[in-house]
């Protein structure tokens, strides 16, 4: 066999061996609790990842996830219901009843501002479905803005499993800085599909279609973030930021947290102290984009006096809860 093609199938064999290896399998909703290195952790999901049983797991405190091998874990069964009123007064389930309760307008349910006391902002970057790259300058100029003085720089990205495997390659520039501890992400589940269809009305459209799995539109995009090596947080964002009492009560029974926004800057919204700004980096929105870019321009003197600072959702979120 000529070597030129024996490499190929040795190449072959090895890419197929490491996609095999990164196949998450069986992946369920699993409710339980438990303690790791002396934290206490929720269980919320349960799957098969490199011929081990793992779990995905949050914090109750900081609301951290975390992936823990099952054999590192003795976790105690536990209905959800159970869990809410055993956990009631953490960060946690304060964070996660306080959105239910903000779930009965058509758009903009769930947490839309942020602990009130900072001085600044928590950035969410919504990576909506689309065939344009990522907008990369996000990125580069909150580095050179905030490299300095926070680092690595905190940044929420609300992902879409179609936006996830149509840029790959983005994906894996991102995970690169997070690995050159230049940005910290939080990965917020973003459903898989992002259905819109711009001539259906809103009572009818995202996850409200008829017929919409919200199962699958949760659970999936989980697996996929997994298997590119993500960690899936415990925040939710609805696709269009529109949903109903009936889908938030769904999508909190998985255990995450919705996450809206006082300031969509492309619609026009200011962002104040402790405001959970939106913007999307699909390409889709170069006005919110020039919008952020042109609010860093002027708050760069107190960005540099660290008086306006970018805030780690997970941190925000758990400090706005913790009393």
């Amino acid at each position: 066999m000529p070597l030129k093609h024996l490499f190929q199938i040795l190449l072959y064999l090895f890419v197929s061996s490491a996609n095999a290896q990164s196949d998450v399998r069986q992946y369920t909703r699993y409710t339980g609790y438990g303690q790791f290195n002396r934290e206490d952790l929720i269980v919320l999901r349960r799957f098969q990842q490199n011929g081990q049983l793992q779990y995905l797991t949050v914090n109750c405190t900081t609301l951290e996830p975390r992936i823990v091998p099952a054999t590192a874990l003795q976790v105690q069964t536990a209905s959800w219901e159970t869990l809410k009123k055993q956990f009631k007064d953490t960060p946690y389930l304060k964070a996660l009843q306080y959105a239910s309760s903000q779930s009965f307008s058509l758009q903009d349910a769930g947490i839309i501002h942020g602990y009130p006391k900072e001085k600044g902002i928590t950035l969410t970057i919504d990576l909506c479905p689309s065939h344009k790259p990522l907008d990369r300058n996000i990125f580069t100029d909150l580095m050179a803005a905030f490299g300095t003085i926070e680092k690595p720089v905190p940044v929420a990205l609300s992902l879409s499993g179609h936006f996830l495997e149509n840029h790959r390659d983005d994906i894996g520039w991102l995970q690169q800085l997070e690995k050159n501890n230049a940005i910290r992400i939080t990965w917020v589940n973003h459903t898989y599909s992002h259905f819109y269809d711009p001539k259906f009305p809103l009572q009818e459209n995202f996850l409200l279609k008829p017929g919409t799995d919200i199962n699958f539109e949760i659970l999936q995009n989980e697996v996929v973030m997994l298997e590119q090596g993500l960690i899936p947080s415990v925040f939710f964002r609805f696709p269009g930021l529109v949903s109903d009492n009936k889908v938030v009560g769904l999508v909190t029974d998985y255990g995450l947290i919705p996450i809206g926004s006082d300031a969509w800057l492309a619609k026009g919204q200011l962002a104040t102290s402790g405001s959970i700004v939106l913007i999307h980096g699909n390409g889709n929105e170069p006005v919110g984009v020039s919008d952020f870019i042109r609010l860093l321009k002027n708050e760069k003197n107190a960005v540099l006096e660290k008086q306006w600072l970018l805030y780690d959702l997970s941190n925000s979120i758990g400090s706005e809860f913790k009393n």
